[in-house]
């Protein structure tokens, strides 16, 4: 039987998971895992490169991981974990930090942004979080990351550094390959369309949580911004009205040139008012599902263990192999 290829990838458990993380990320992983192998991970080490309260760091970790449940991940198809319960994630960025130029880590574009933001909690671990990124994704001969288009200098990172460990010692790993989705939906800020929606938006009404409640969606939804055309047409000359469409297609869907006929002639009220229903059906069965999980954490426990051990085994027999190259002395 032929071996099914491997899939990594992972969120931050910072801030409210979006719309924009579900239908571009996780609403996809869902479809994945019956065709490769999945590794579904929440990076809870990449989270502390920025200040965190660690209750409130402990309790989204538990929330990131009922919401890929609530989405439909199967724990008992993909692998499920805490990226800190698997120590071999840090124990390998440290052997590719030996071959990683400090050059490469200091022209990453998300590094010189966070560091222009946040220039009093310039870090070690905000500069070096690509080498453990690299690690997660080499740990399991990932082929393919499912990551945005932000995501693409890291990923070239974690490529550059497989082929050069691969060159220095042997071929030891894969070099993976970005993993693009026809469907996934690109959803953009409820008040700035030309930005990525975010969760770590300062703005609360610039995004809509992937488990938010019926009220506050309608009232989001109400605030959008739309323009002064006044006409429900999907062009790049009204962005906002656009990623509207956008999310309405992705919840319902309905072909975006479906949707735009049947709004022809009518005017924006009416759009935001049928949008908000479109979304709040597409919400309800994920939140009731995610309030459900979150009342029985020993339930989220076993499932987080199972995933850790199954983690484990296979990334550390991939630091025996590293350790043994680099010329440690073997300790089992």
């Amino acid at each position: 039987m032929e071996e099914k290829n491997i899939i990594f990838s992972g969120v931050q458990p910072s801030g409210e998971l979006t719309i924009g993380n579900y239908l571009g990320a996780l609403k996809n992983w869902v479809k994945l895992q019956d065709e490769y192998k999945c590794y579904y991970c929440i990076v809870d080490e990449h989270a502390i490169t920025v200040p965190q309260v660690p209750k409130d760091l402990r309790r989204m970790s538990l929330e990131v991981l009922a919401k890929y449940i609530a989405s439909g991940i199967d724990e008992n198809k993909s692998c499920l974990f805490m990226q800190s319960h698997v120590p071999q994630h840090v124990q390998l960025m440290w052997v590719l930090n030996s071959i990683t130029y400090m050059g490469e880590l200091s022209r990453m574009t998300q590094y010189k942004d966070k560091s222009q933001k946040k220039a009093e909690n310039l870090n070690a671990a905000l500069f070096t979080y690509p080498v453990l990124m690299a690690a997660d994704i080499l740990l399991y001969n990932a082929n393919l990351v499912p990551v945005g288009e932000d995501q693409r200098q890291h990923l070239e990172i974690a490529r550059d550094l497989a082929n050069r460990f691969n060159s220095k010692y042997s071929d030891t790993f894969v070099e993976p390959k970005m993993y693009t989705s026809k469907e996934g939906a690109r959803i953009m800020s409820l008040q700035e369309p030309t930005k990525k929606m975010s969760k770590s938006d300062e703005n609360p009404n610039a995004y809509i949580s992937m488990v938010e409640e019926d009220d506050v969606i309608k009232s989001k939804i109400k605030r959008a911004v739309t323009d002064s055309v006044g006409k429900i047409d999907y062009n790049d000359e009204q962005l906002a009205i656009k990623n509207l469409i956008n999310i309405y297609s992705a919840y319902s869907g309905k072909n975006v040139q479906d949707i735009v006929s049947m709004y022809e002639g009518k005017n924006y009220g009416q759009f935001k008012n049928d949008l908000t229903e479109v979304v709040i059906e597409g919400i309800r069965p994920i939140r009731e599902r995610y309030k459900d999980l979150l009342k029985n954490k020993d339930h989220l426990e076993q499932i987080y263990k199972k995933g850790a051990e199954q983690a484990r085994y296979v990334a550390n027999k991939t630091l025996r192999k590293v350790y043994r190259k680099v010329g440690f002395v073997e300790y089992e």
